[in-house]
């Protein structure tokens, strides 16, 4: 990016991310978000999920700087050279997905995911869901214990631990995962376009009850899902020249 000379800091509040927040306050300054040329982020992925929730609105792109644990969509730490590393960073933009929820009782509720929209079972029993791509009848019946929608970006996420494939960054593509599966017992899910509008039914809601999540935003006893994506929703992420995602993402597959 061009210019990086007012940044706002924002930190979890582990004790650790919060000292860092300080150190670096003290040596570069801090303004508002509202103000900032870019966003420097301090915390672990979930935090980094957040801080591109709350701040979508506005200019500024964030910088993830690890002060967490897996730390997939974040940078490494440092205090020396910050407005270096920023101005020399490479940026990616994505696309959330937009989750309409229709509850048992009538109740709608809308999120958007940056990771993954999920549904999952919230009682003893297997859910038995019922899957429409594009208004068309795919499934009639996958009995698990969840299934989710995944973007590029959030393919190495909870989708990659539900066997789910891992997507390049650029690809026009989402992927939908069932989780643990057991009929079709060898479904593993699927591809879809980036366009494809995916309903997701309850059969059964009252006596197998399910819940979906999307970016640990939850709503529990849902009757239908829909889930797409959200191209008026840009979220500006920055990564050190030759960590960006798509090569993040290379790299786990080769672990």
């Amino acid at each position: 990016m061009p210019s990086a000379r007012n940044i706002a800091f924002l930190a979890s509040d582990t004790p650790m991310a919060q000292t860092a927040k300080t150190a670096l306050q003290q040596r570069y300054g801090s303004f508002a978000p509202e103000e900032a040329d870019v966003i420097v982020a301090l915390g672990g992925d979930g935090f980094m999920l957040s801080t591109l929730h709350e701040t979508q609105a506005l200019p500024a792109p964030v910088y993830g700087m690890n002060r967490g644990t897996v730390g997939f969509l974040m940078n490494s730490y440092s205090e020396e050279g910050l407005i270096a590393r920023l101005e020399a960073a490479e940026e990616a933009v994505i696309n959330p997905l937009h989750m309409w929820a229709e509850c048992v009782d009538g109740t709608i509720v809308e999120a958007l995911a940056i990771n993954e929209v999920s549904l999952l079972r919230e009682g003893p029993q297997a859910a038995k869901l019922r899957i429409i791509v594009d208004g068309k009848l795919r499934m009639e019946e996958l009995v698990c214990d969840g299934a989710l929608v995944s973007t590029p970006a959030g393919s190495t996420a909870y989708n990659y631990s539900a066997h789910g494939p891992i997507l390049p960054i650029g690809s026009d593509v989402l992927a939908m995962t069932a989780v643990a599966a057991f009929r079709p017992r060898r479904w593993r899910g699927a591809l879809l376009p980036k366009s494809a509008v995916v309903r997701i039914e309850v059969v059964e809601a009252a006596k197998r009850p399910v819940m979906a999540d999307a970016d640990s935003r939850a709503v529990k006893q849902v009757a239908a899902v829909e889930i797409r994506s959200e191209p008026t929703v840009e979220h500006r992420i920055l990564f050190d020249p030759g960590h960006g995602l798509e090569e993040r993402l290379l790299h786990e597959q080769f672990q």
